[in-house]
């Protein structure tokens, strides 16, 4: 473990950030379904964005524990190929496009590509912040969560893939915390 860079002065310093500091925290409450899908979702992308703050492209790729390959570099990757995935595969019907950081030679290339690389960590970035662009595009079109999409033979409500997404990103920030603790000892809320 590499020593902990030097953290401003929090009122709580056992915390990320301090409540009234929180970004994730907009002073407002959501209401009726959609909203309240759609800011579970972003609360958990932004939590995923901060346990990645700071860090150069090594302390990026860095991997967890052998065997796996799992790094927070990794996470950003998979999670621009899910958003892709759900939102302009499945529910837009475009299942011929091919996901990013995905190859048949290599289906973890998300994570194996990961390379403590200045230009890989840009891309990941620019890639998961434009799929969660479209995505959020998509969804504001749907008025009804209940309106069916998917190819013939496997498909779902969208309130079916919002909350798939929010479990998947729920899963990976709980990596995230565990990854970001091992590179600074820094500790999630």
């Amino acid at each position: 473990m590499t020593e902990q860079p030097e953290q401003p002065e929090r009122q709580y310093p056992d915390m990320w950030v301090d409540p009234a500091d929180d970004p994730r925290d907009t002073g407002t409450t959501p209401h009726g379904e959609k909203e309240v899908l759609a800011d579970y979702l972003d609360h958990f992308r932004m939590t995923l964005e901060m346990k990645c703050e700071g860090l150069d492209a090594e302390q990026m790729a860095q991997r967890s524990v052998p065997p796996s390959t799992m790094s927070l570099l990794g996470l950003i990757r998979h999670m621009a190929g899910v958003e892709f995935h759900w939102f302009r595969r499945f529910l837009e019907g475009h299942m011929e496009l091919d996901r990013p950081f995905k190859s048949p030679d290599d289906r973890d290339l998300d994570f194996n590509g990961a390379v403590a690389d200045d230009t890989v960590v840009a891309e990941a970035w620019d890639t998961w912040r434009a799929e969660v662009a479209h995505a959020r595009e998509v969804y504001d079109g749907f008025d009804d969560l209940g309106t069916i999409a998917g190819p013939e033979g496997n498909q779902a409500e969208i309130r079916e893939i919002i909350v798939h997404m929010i479990e998947e990103y729920a899963r990976h920030c709980g990596h995230a915390d565990l990854l970001r603790e091992r590179i600074d000892g820094r500790t999630g809320q």
